[in-house]
């Protein structure tokens, strides 16, 4: 409670507001480029990798956004350091600037054809930049926006984190879309036209380097008298339960969300049968009520508590994940599959909506960065990063319904956490 009348006369609520804009435009931007690797690998998949099925193809492009994710960790150890010393503001700038690379290469890069195995060395350099970048990304970007919100409202303003991640993946539908269905062939598309949104994202990132160069930094960073061990691994082992509460809590909430976004455009073509314009239309529209759904979600953790949310998302998770994965399977009917992913995804809406605060409120202020970055990076490089390769690999081994077992498993495990972690809201540590 001290901490909050500390910044509360330093920050008003438009100071507030404008943070919290600034630093989630960014997040949007970061995301974008994130996704559009795997909005668009059904289009470049066969230039990189130019033998074999379209599974096996996919599963070579899925194999390096694998790679991308298992860079992460380390992203999230290097930045959320450089955050906890140097500042939130500062980490920021600097893992947007990072993604604008990325993409860069990867818009750039000819294919097989043209440099052989150098074109598929290359894409995983980018994504490597990339992963390190995103690994940064999440747990500065959840701090800063949970350390920025006021203590009544935290649920809700934090909940902007995934509203811009979820449009940052709309947007890349979206481009999609548009290149599909208004200015490019199919042809096009997978000759040339799939180069195009990477050059979009490399252009947006550098523009959110100067908007997030006039943010404020937060006071909780600001005002901190410790300064001995800011950002260390020695200071984050002396909070080891947060540290397992955190790739506990992650572990379903993480491949749930993989499951029902990045994968269910390639699930619905591959398995269900959708063609792709179909599968991106559905993928776009249940991903623009999603991300319309989180505040709602936040602002109700601000009156009931975090724990109930993620306890909902557990138990009705575990309950229903076969069920509308084999249903979504059988199904060749558009707003039948619409329908379908929608409940998945308002279920999974229940942790996508209150993570990042809760990892926050975890943590005292000196390894906040640190503490909700590396190890929700250890987890998602683990499980959510690999849940379309798993996907894949049980498909063509004949048991495809193997992975829907193995989400429900991983979502029981995190239920085990939410039923015996305390509530954040009431005992968070941002307020200490």
């Amino acid at each position: 409670m001290q901490q909050e009348a500390i910044t509360s006369p330093q920050f008003t609520t438009t100071h507030r507001i404008w943070s919290i804009i600034g630093g989630s435009l960014g997040n949007l931007v970061e995301w974008y480029d994130w996704y559009i690797y795997s909005a668009f690998s059904l289009y470049f998949a066969a230039v990189f990798f130019p033998s074999g099925s379209q599974t096996a193809q996919l599963l070579n492009t899925a194999g390096i956004f694998a790679i991308g994710f298992l860079m992460r960790p380390i992203g999230g150890w290097l930045m959320g350091t450089f955050a906890d010393r140097k500042g939130r503001k500062a980490a920021l700038t600097f893992s947007v600037l990072m993604m604008s690379v990325g993409s860069l290469l990867i818009a750039v890069t000819p294919g097989y054809k043209q440099i052989g195995i150098a074109a598929p060395v290359i894409l995983v350099i980018a994504r490597i930049i990339q992963g390190l970048s995103v690994g940064g990304e999440y747990g500065t970007s959840a701090t800063y926006l949970s350390e920025m919100a006021e203590r009544r409202h935290r649920g809700f303003y934090s909940s902007f984190q995934y509203v811009t991640l979820i449009m940052g993946q709309l947007v890349a539908l979206a481009v999609l879309v548009l290149l599909q269905q208004v200015f490019l062939s199919e042809k096009e598309l997978h000759s040339w036209g799939w180069r195009i949104p990477f050059v979009i994202g490399a252009i947006l990132a550098i523009t959110v380097v100067y908007l997030r160069g006039s943010l404020h930094e937060s006071t909780s960073f600001t005002s901190k008298e410790k300064q001995q061990g800011r950002g260390t691994l020695k200071a984050l082992a002396q909070h080891p339960k947060a540290v397992l509460i955190v790739m506990g809590l992650t572990l379903g909430g993480t491949i749930a969300f993989y499951t029902y976004t990045t994968y269910m455009q390639k699930f619905l073509v591959d398995t269900a049968g959708f063609s792709k314009k179909e599968a991106t239309l559905i993928s776009a529209l249940t991903s623009l009520i999603f991300m319309l759904l989180q505040p709602a979600f936040g602002a109700l953790s601000d009156r009931v508590g975090r724990r109930p949310l993620l306890i909902g998302f557990g138990v009705l998770g575990v309950l229903s994940t076969f069920s509308i994965m084999t249903a979504l399977g059988h199904t060749h009917q558009f707003w039948e599959a619409f329908l379908l992913i929608m409940l998945a995804l308002v279920i999974v809406s229940g942790y996508t909506s209150i993570n990042a605060v809760v990892k926050a409120e975890l943590f005292p202020a000196e390894v906040r960065a640190l503490g909700v970055g590396f190890p929700y990076a250890i987890a998602v490089s683990l499980f959510g990063g690999t849940a379309e390769w798993f996907a894949l690999k049980f498909k063509l081994g004949g048991h495809e319904q193997w992975f829907y077992i193995y989400v429900t498993i991983c979502i029981a495990v995190s239920l085990v956490i939410y039923l015996t972690m305390k509530d954040t809201r009431k005992h968070s540590k941002i307020e200490d």
